[in-house]
C-alpha cells in the first residue's frame, strides 16, 4: 500500500507540472487578436481620362491597412501565385489580355495565424501580347518538349546579378549531354485555349539541385518523386514583358512566362517564372531566377533525343 501511495503522489506531482507548463506555454502565446478595420486600396498605373482601365502596362499598385495585424497576404484573382506583404504594399501586373476584371482579396494576418479580409474589384486593361511564342510552344493546338539532353549546357548556371557580362548566360557551370541521368524521362505540354494557354508536366519527377535542396531538407542533386514535389496538374500560363537587366543586356525575347499554382518544368528551385530567351518551332531556352544569386539556363526540344 506504501508503494501504490508513493506512486500517486508522484503521479499527481508530475500532473502539477504539466499542468503549470501548459500554464506558462499559453501564457506565453498570449491573447489571439483577429486583425480589425482591414482596408484596402489600389492605383492602376497610366489611368486618366482618355485610359480609364491604364496604360496598357497591366500594372496596378495596391495597399493594405489594419489594426493589430503582423503581415498581409495577397491573392490577385488572375491565377498566379498569391504574395506576401509585410507592410501591405505591393505592385502587381495582369497579364490577361484585354480589359478585365480581378476579384483581389488581401488577409491581414494577426497572431497565431487569425485572419481578416478584404476584396475589392480591379478592372485593368493588358495589351502585351506574344501570339509567335504561344504558337511556338503549342503548335497552334498542343505540343510536347522535352529536355535538351544531347546538347551541352542544355542546363547551366550563372550569376542572378550584374557582373560584367556573365549575367546573361551560364558562366558558372554547363552541364554536359545527358549528365543528369535520372530526369530525362520528364514530358512538357503546352496548350493553346481559347483564354490563352496551359502548360503540364506530363511524365517524369523533380529534380532539385544543391543550391535549393536545403529549402526541402533533401539531398541535392538528385530526382524526387511527388511524396516531396508534385510537378503534376494542368497549369495556366500568363505572358508579360520581362524586366530583368540580363533580357536587356543579353538581347532576350523579352517575354517571361508564368505558370499557375507554383508550376515548374521538372527542375525545381521554388519558382514559377521563366524569361524566354529564345524560343523557335523546334528549341525553347529560357532563363530562371532562384533567389539573387542563381540563374539558372534550361533548353528544350520538341525531338526527344536518344543516347
Amino acid at each position: 500500500m506504501k508503494n501504490i501511495n508513493k506512486y500517486i503522489i508522484v503521479l499527481l506531482i508530475g500532473m502539477a507540472f504539466s499542468i503549470s507548463g501548459c500554464q506558462n506555454e499559453e501564457y506565453e502565446l498570449g491573447k489571439l487578436v483577429i486583425p480589425s478595420n482591414v482596408e484596402l486600396t489600389y492605383e492602376i498605373v497610366g489611368l486618366d481620362a482618355e485610359n480609364p482601365y491604364g496604360d496598357g502596362s497591366g500594372i496596378v499598385n495596391f495597399i493594405a491597412a489594419a489594426d493589430d495585424e503582423i503581415t498581409f497576404n495577397y491573392e490577385f484573382g488572375d491565377g498566379r501565385d498569391s504574395k506576401i506583404s509585410p507592410d501591405g504594399i505591393i505592385t502587381h501586373m495582369f497579364t490577361v489580355t484585354g480589359i478585365n476584371t480581378y476579384n483581389v482579396t488581401v488577409y491581414a494576418i494577426g497572431t497565431g495565424g487569425v485572419m481578416s479580409a478584404k476584396t475589392v474589384q480591379v478592372e485593368v486593361y493588358s495589351s502585351f501580347t506574344d501570339d509567335e511564342a504561344v504558337e511556338f510552344l503549342t503548335g497552334g493546338t498542343s505540343k510536347t518538349w522535352y529536355w535538351a539532353a544531347d546538347q551541352a549546357g542544355h542546363i547551366a548556371l550563372g550569376p542572378n546579378f550584374v557582373d560584367g557580362s556573365n549575367h546573361t548566360w551560364g558562366a558558372w557551370y554547363s552541364a554536359g549531354a545527358f549528365e543528369k541521368t535520372c530526369m530525362y524521362d520528364a514530358e512538357f505540354v503546352f496548350t493553346k485555349t481559347e483564354d490563352g494557354m496551359t502548360f503540364e508536366q506530363t511524365a517524369g519527377s523533380s529534380y532539385v539541385p544543391g543550391t535549393y535542396a536545403a529549402t526541402l531538407g533533401v539531398d541535392g542533386d538528385d530526382c524526387y518523386g511527388s511524396d516531396v514535389i508534385d510537378p503534376s496538374g494542368i497549369k495556366n500560363v500568363s505572358l508579360s514583358p520581362s524586366a530583368s537587366i540580363a533580357t536587356i543586356d543579353g538581347n532576350y525575347r523579352g517575354t517571361t512566362m508564368t505558370f499557375s499554382d507554383g508550376g515548374y518544368m521538372c527542375w525545381y528551385v521554388g519558382v514559377s517564372e521563366y524569361e524566354i530567351i529564345e524560343v523557335t518551332a523546334n528549341t525553347l531556352k529560357v532563363r530562371v531566377q532562384e533567389n539573387g544569386t542563381f540563374a539558372w539556363y534550361q533548353i528544350f526540344t520538341t525531338v526527344k533525343p536518344e543516347e
